[in-house]
C-alpha cells in the first residue's frame, strides 16, 4: 500500500488522503471515511432529522454572534459594491410602489419559491430577468466565467 493511498471504511475503496476530509485525532491526520461517503451519511442522517435539525439551525441562525457577523458581512459587500447595493434598493423600491410587477415563477425553470431579479446591467437597476436562487447563482456563475475569461 502506498503511504498518499487510504481504505475508506464505508465503501472499501482504496483512495488518495486528498479524498478524506482532515482529522487531527486520526493516527494519519485523516478521517477513515472518504469524502463521499461523509457526504452520504451527513445527507441520510439530515434527510432523517430534517424537523429537529432545521429547528436547530433557525435558532442558531439568530444567536447574537451570528446576526453580528452576518450585519458585518452585508455591510462589507455593500461597501464593496455601492452600485449593486443602489440598484436593488431601486428595484425593491418599484416593486413595492407597484411600478414593477414581479411574477410568481422562474423565467428560466418555473420554481415559484424565491424568485429574486437578477440585474445583466447594474446601471439599468428596473430591467431584471426573475429567478429562482438556483437559476440566479447559475446566472453569475456564466456571467463571472466570461468576464475572467
Amino acid at each position: 500500500m502506498l503511504c498518499n493511498m487510504k481504505p475508506c471504511s464505508k465503501c472499501g475503496q482504496q483512495l488518495p488522503l486528498a479524498a478524506f476530509y482532515r482529522h487531527p485525532g486520526m493516527a494519519d491526520g485523516h478521517l477513515n471515511s472518504c469524502r463521499d461517503c461523509v457526504k452520504a451519511r451527513v445527507r441520510e442522517h439530515r434527510a432523517e432529522n430534517l424537523k429537529r435539525i432545521r429547528a436547530y439551525d433557525r435558532e442558531r441562525a439568530n444567536k447574537p454572534e451570528r446576526l453580528a457577523a452576518m450585519k458585518r458581512t452585508v455591510a462589507s459587500y455593500e461597501a464593496r459594491h455601492p452600485e449593486r447595493k443602489a440598484a436593488n434598493n431601486a428595484l425593491n423600491n418599484a416593486v413595492r410602489d407597484g411600478r414593477v410587477v414581479k411574477p410568481c415563477a422562474c423565467w428560466a425553470c418555473g420554481e415559484t419559491r424565491r424568485v429574486v431579479g437578477h440585474h445583466f446591467d447594474y446601471s439599468q437597476p428596473l430591467l431584471v430577468s426573475w429567478l429562482c436562487q438556483v437559476c440566479h447563482k447559475d446566472a453569475h456563475r456564466i456571467t463571472d466565467q466570461a468576464v475572467a475569461a
